[in-house]
C-alpha cells in the first residue's frame, strides 16, 4: 500500500462544484492520464515523471503533490483549501 501523502488535494476535476480528493501518487498519476482536460502541457508533463520517479523510490511523495498543483493551475483547475 502506497504511503498516503501528508495532506490530500481536492480539486474540480470532473467539472465546477464535483470535487474529487486524490492523496497520493498512484491516484494523482491516474487523475492526470484519465482525467485531466490537456492533453500535453509542460506542467502536465513534469508531474508525470516526478510521480513516475516517487513511485520508483527516487524522490519524496512531497514532490509529486507540489507538482500536481502545479498540473493543476495550469489545467486551471479549480483546488479547495
Amino acid at each position: 500500500m502506497e504511503k498516503p501523502w501528508t495532506k490530500s488535494v481536492t480539486l474540480a476535476l470532473e467539472g465546477p462544484g464535483k470535487y474529487v480528493t486524490i492523496s497520493n501518487t498512484t491516484e494523482a498519476s491516474w487523475a492526470m492520464i484519465e482525467d485531466w482536460p490537456l492533453d500535453d502541457a509542460p506542467a502536465l508533463d513534469r508531474a508525470l515523471g516526478i510521480c513516475a520517479e516517487v513511485v520508483e523510490g527516487k524522490r519524496p511523495a512531497e514532490d509529486a503533490r507540489k507538482a500536481f498543483l502545479a498540473a493543476a493551475a495550469e489545467a486551471e483547475i479549480a483546488v479547495q483549501g
